[in-house]
């Protein structure tokens, strides 16, 4: 499956392989709202069943449906194209019999009630899901119960899963270029730099005729569906080299995708460096860090380690990283040492997320660097291995399945230009450093500290 450059929480556990979404209903995901629809109100609560189409898709499906601007809709989450999702959305000013009428393609809607406000996103307990793993062999279950039971005890590692960074592996790298103000780095890179894991042959050909200079016939070979990448190629070939004019003919939507996707993989990182610098005591608390309280989402300043360990150890508090904007409080201690390195390793500053493009701001915030695992069911059916689960809302499934399956395939985007040897970042195969990362001492801890 497509993975991220960071080392197992589980390690020194076999995976089982597999293989999964080889059809959308291997991989169901069902959203666990918030709050109820109150029954009265102007806005229009629905929830939609959708199969293999992402939710900026379906959104645009029914935008056109109800004729109405896609920007009027709200939702509580974005959910995986290549699956059977369901998910609550909601509208203004439109009647439940107008939208429950609907029957726009790859899409049901279940039921459609009235509440009092929109629908923004975070409004989510959670999500359940239900996975099939498929060609798994023999004493697949057993070994997947045995990482599992570390990530029940342990927590599960919270990064931000392989969708936020693209098939390339890159998109974080376009947010970086645009926050250092190179538009030309970051234009170029989502026109071109061609990767094998694209696997329709007409986008890698489009992307190698743009690295080639052929402008006219990059656009002939992007599909249609790449709308923001002809839209850029169309201008430039009319206005030369001008990226910052195509920088300002991307839509919102992109830009910000892009920043948070840089936003992402400094969380990652973060997370990555506090998981080998801990030896892999995720629920390890020090000095300086800012807890999480998992039951309101709140952050405190750890003064006493020693004293808030209990609360760590019920999965009431956990360590927190850094997602990078202008509401971030910064913690000290080693925390606070881990977070200036990678930025000093980036060459940035955390206020350099103040003034991103003119008329996009991020907050940013603290988020857990562990989640729990809930409501787990394992069971093996000859060659396939199924799975149930809860997690909490902006967490990723993936990073179970990769802790258990161990067969990611890395993107060599997240590897270009020296970005492995200055993270030290993991590679599948390099299966030793990946032991290393999560058992090893640091030097600058004390000897008593990062016990595994």
């Amino acid at each position: 499956m497509l993975g991220i450059p960071h080392a197992y929480l589980t390690a020194g556990l076999p995976g089982i392989g597999g293989t999964i979404k080889q059809s959308p209903e291997d991989f169901y995901v069902e959203e666990v709202p918030l709050y109820e629809p109150a029954g009265e109100g102007e806005h229009t609560y629905f929830e939609i069943l959708k199969t293999d189409l992402s939710t900026p898709a379906a959104l645009d499906v029914l935008a056109r449906e109800l004729r109405r601007d896609v920007r009027e809709l709200g939702y509580a989450g974005l959910k995986d194209r290549k699956a059977v999702t369901r998910q609550v959305i909601s509208i203004s000013h439109v009647d439940p019999e107008t939208v429950a009428a609907l029957k726009p393609p790859q899409i049901e809607i279940l039921w459609a009630r009235r509440h009092r406000n929109k629908l923004r996103v975070g409004h989510l307990k959670g999500n359940r899901f239900r996975i099939r793993i498929r060609g798994v062999g023999p004493g697949a279950e057993t070994r997947a119960r045995s990482c599992l039971d570390v990530l029940l005890e342990k927590g599960v590692p919270n990064y931000y899963g392989p969708q936020r960074f693209g098939l390339r592996g890159d998109a974080h790298r376009i947010g970086r270029a645009f926050l250092k103000r190179d538009d030309r780095a970051a234009v170029r890179r989502i026109l071109g730099h061609p990767s094998s894991a694209e696997q329709n042959p007409s986008i890698v050909r489009a992307r190698e005729l743009f690295m080639a200079g052929d402008l006219e016939q990059a656009l002939a070979a992007f599909p249609p569906s790449y709308r923001e990448e002809r839209r850029l190629l169309e201008y430039l070939r009319h206005a030369g080299e001008n990226y910052a004019g195509a920088r300002r003919r991307l839509g919102e939507t992109s830009r910000k995708m892009y920043f948070t996707a840089y936003q992402s993989y400094l969380f990652n990182l973060t997370l990555s460096e506090r998981l080998r610098r801990s030896g892999g005591c995720l629920e390890r608390l020090y000095p300086g860090d800012l807890a999480f309280l998992h039951r309101n989402g709140a952050v405190f300043r750890v003064e006493d380690a020693d004293r808030e360990e209990p609360r760590a150890r019920a999965f009431e508090i956990s360590p927190s990283g850094p997602i990078f904007g202008m509401r971030m409080p910064c913690p000290d201690g080693l925390e606070g040492e881990v977070e200036r390195g990678i930025l000093e390793k980036e060459g940035i500053r955390a206020a350099d997320f103040h003034r991103l493009m003119p008329g996009l701001q991020l907050e940013g915030g603290r988020r857990p660097l562990r989640v729990s695992l809930e409501d787990l069911v394992v069971r093996q059916e000859a060659e396939d291995l199924y799975l149930e689960l809860f997690l909490s809302k902006g967490s990723y499934a993936t990073t179970v399945l990769r802790e258990i399956m161990k067969n990611d395939f890395v993107p060599e985007g997240f590897y270009e230009e020296g970005e492995a040897e200055k993270h030290d970042l993991w590679r599948p195969e390099a299966g030793g450093s990946a032991a290393r990362a999560v058992t090893g001492r640091d030097a600058d801890l004390d000897p008593d500290d990062a016990v595994a």
